[in-house]
């Protein structure tokens, strides 16, 4: 076995189940070193995500002989939203722990048109395994988030995730999380219940707010699920009988009640960034138009929070940073295309 040699397996592993440990299997027995890229890193949780990369982690040692753990190592990824971008952090992660690697073998398997980031990386040794058990993280996170009894619900569970990943979520469902997030996902199933039998899945057209002035930006916390308590900018579905800009000027008057002209907020607006990923959004697939608005302003115009806003603030830019993991959904990634809080 070339001991510069490197694995790397990449999934969000919300949570990890059987057929992930089979395929991480495969990797130790195939490499000496084994890289786990563990996607949508940094970012609040949501009923879909609902697990940090930390507790991931955890779950994913608990599973290892404390042989196979000392050849792990644990690479947390953000969602750019941006495949090249997403690509290169994988790229720099196995430099930063294993820059002596030579060989690298990409470990995974082709479930559906999600897969497609094994394509990637060309100069990796793609490993397509088959997949590796009928066993899906969707189906699980539904039977947890759905329980009416746990004990049912986990020995429903037994044969689809190992057994310390199973004492994780016994543990973990007695933390305030899972309340909120069972409510969020019950929320959610309602939502795509009203369209289930639409002739085609709808695409949803939103537009939110990026309103700068005096070295702060405008910020809302939702009053609602889903996201309900994080933080977001301003923003809300298209109406029928408006263009974006009109919307978006309406949204943020409705959420913030900001004290600003909406003829001086037309004026203000400065450019306009299509968020499309067909992942960034729980409820389906969304696309929004962000507005930046530049306001120019010394003073900071008066704000109340109304409609689906339980807070609005101004919140200085330089704070934004420190809060990455507080945003709802992919909005700390919208304010950071325009801002570059982060790389």
């Amino acid at each position: 076995m070339n001991q510069n040699t490197v694995a790397v397996l990449i999934g969000r592993f919300q949570p990890f189940h059987s057929g992930h440990l089979a395929l991480l299997q495969h990797a130790l027995r195939a490499a000496p070193h084994v890289l786990l890229a563990l996607g949508t890193a940094h970012q609040a949780r949501n009923a879909k995500n609902p697990f940090t990369w930390e507790e991931r982690a955890a779950m994913i040692n608990a599973c290892l002989t404390v042989e196979q753990r000392a050849r792990v190592a644990f690479a947390p990824l953000r969602d750019y939203y941006d495949d090249q971008r997403w690509a290169a952090s994988v790229q720099a992660a196995l430099a930063q722990h294993y820059p002596d690697a030579q060989q690298v073998l990409l470990f995974g398997h082709f479930k559906d048109e999600s897969s497609y980031y094994l394509r990637h990386f060309p100069r990796w040794d793609l490993q397509a395994l088959p997949r590796q058990a009928d066993i899906d993280a969707t189906r699980i996170r539904q039977i947890y988030f759905e329980a009416e009894d746990l004990d049912i619900s986990l020995a429903v569970l037994q044969n689809l995730i190992p057994l310390p990943v199973q004492q994780f979520l016994r543990a973990w469902s007695r933390l305030p999380y899972y309340a909120t997030l069972a409510q969020e996902h019950a929320q959610v199933m309602r939502y795509k219940a009203a369209w289930r039998h639409a002739p085609y899945a709808p695409v949803f057209v939103t537009v939110d707010a990026l309103v700068r002035t005096a070295g702060h930006v405008l910020l809302i916390k939702r009053g609602g699920f889903p996201g309900k308590g994080q933080w977001a900018l301003p923003g809300g579905f298209l109406d029928p009988h408006e263009n974006l800009l009109q919307a978006a000027i309406r949204e943020l008057h409705e959420e913030t009640g900001i004290g600003v002209l909406p003829t001086s907020l037309q004026d203000a607006c400065r450019a306009v960034r299509v968020f499309d990923h067909p992942e960034r959004s729980q409820r389906g697939r969304t696309i929004s138009h962000l507005h930046l608005f530049e306001l120019g302003t010394a003073q900071l115009p008066d704000v109340t929070a109304s409609d689906d806003a339980a807070h609005v603030c101004w919140m200085p830019e330089q704070d934004l940073a420190a809060l990455e993991t507080e945003f709802f959904e992919d909005h700390f990634h919208m304010l950071n295309s325009f801002l570059r809080l982060v790389e």
